[in-house]
């Protein structure tokens, strides 16, 4: 009944919006998510089936140790999360859509029920997307489509395993575990930053934790390793988005034909700086190994993640790694003013080193 009556919720929330592009896409959303809950099986009925493949076995068996170390080491609110598997035949379980003007870095938002305004658009059929991803085209805005491999409801479902967690090595799925589920304890409407970093730095913590109990210490390097890549990447981001800016200040003096062509060389750059930076790295980067086609609408969401990531560690530090104590002091931290947030968190920033 838990369930009926948190998608009964939902569809309240939808009907009391307007207009038939609104509609639409709620009714693929909730059709959507309906269809992966009714899809669903129990983990521990898989675990004991003779007829489940062996490999799809020892995920669960291993997805189901993460939430129970979740719930007692980390202090996270399990609840019944991640107790059922869904099948989807593919790696991820949505995409995004994200559409920015041609000369701008603003990306366009939708805002939601609940979860306020957001710089992307998901869909549970690629061609759902494809299709507004047109309108947008037509209208002359950049656009990217990209696969999401896990989201959060926020705890007003139980959201279940699925290939897009089991897809990935051990290491990962567990911390996409933690990070999906820190999501649950607190988040902020407008604040993607905010919500995105508290809960990668959950991820981290959580993964270094978990694995201090296997004896694996070249997991968590791996980890940091590829925060350390997208930190490098969103450096290179942030320099090019500055000459974008600045370029940009100039349409209403520069012919388009003009601005056109500087766009296209900025870009260029980009991503020929960022495939020389990747040349050595031993993991695919962010914008993967050969990127090509990035505009503004990749990278209008790209900088939006993870910069406060070095903020919560220190934060869970000055709590002595008390995640309980960590996430009051967090929910304080999100009950402040956006300038306020942003100056503590600048301040935790700075005082955090790793290797301390």
């Amino acid at each position: 009944m838990k369930q009926l009556s948190q998608i009964y919720l939902v569809m309240l929330l939808i009907t009391t919006l307007s207009g038939c592009t609104t509609l639409g896409y709620y009714s693929q959303a909730v059709s959507g998510h309906l269809s992966l809950m009714m899809s669903t099986q129990p983990v521990s009925g898989l675990i004991n089936a003779p007829s489940t493949p062996p490999a799809l076995k020892r995920k669960l068996l291993v997805a189901n140790e993460a939430r129970r170390f979740a719930a007692h080491r980390l202090a996270l609110p399990v609840g019944d999360a991640f107790a059922e598997y869904v099948e989807l035949g593919r790696p991820w379980v949505v995409v995004n859509l994200v559409a920015a003007p041609e000369f701008s870095l603003q990306a366009h938002r939708w805002c939601y029920p609940v979860v306020g305004c957001q710089a992307y658009r998901g869909y549970y059929e690629l061609e759902n997307a494809r299709d507004e991803q047109q309108l947008f085209m037509e209208d002359g805005y950049d656009t990217f489509i990209g696969g999401v491999t896990a989201y959060s409801t926020l705890g007003w479902f139980d959201d279940p395993l699925h290939t897009g967690f089991t897809s990935l090595s051990d290491n990962r799925m567990v911390a996409l575990m933690f990070h999906e589920l820190a999501h649950q304890v607190v988040y902020i409407r407008d604040d993607t930053a905010f919500n995105e970093s508290f809960a990668t730095a959950v991820e981290l913590e959580g993964l270094r934790l978990w694995l201090e109990t296997k004896d694996d210490d070249s997991g968590f390097q791996r980890a940091l390793t590829r925060l350390h890549q997208r930190n490098q990447t969103l450096a290179l981001v942030d320099d090019a988005s500055r000459r974008l800016e600045a370029l940009y200040k100039q349409q209403d003096t520069l012919p388009r034909a003009k601005l056109r062509h500087q766009k296209a060389q900025l870009f260029q750059t980009l991503q020929d700086e960022y495939q020389t930076l990747s040349a050595t790295w031993e993991q695919p980067g962010p914008f993967g190994e050969n990127p090509t086609g990035l505009n503004n609408a990749n990278l209008a969401l790209f900088s939006q993640y993870n910069q406060h990531v070095p903020a919560f560690r220190q934060l869970l530090r000055d709590h002595a790694g008390d995640f309980s104590d960590f996430y009051n002091a967090v929910e304080t931290l999100a009950g402040q003013s956006r300038e306020i947030r942003q100056r503590r968190l600048s301040d935790l920033g700075q005082r955090f080193h790793e290797d301390l």
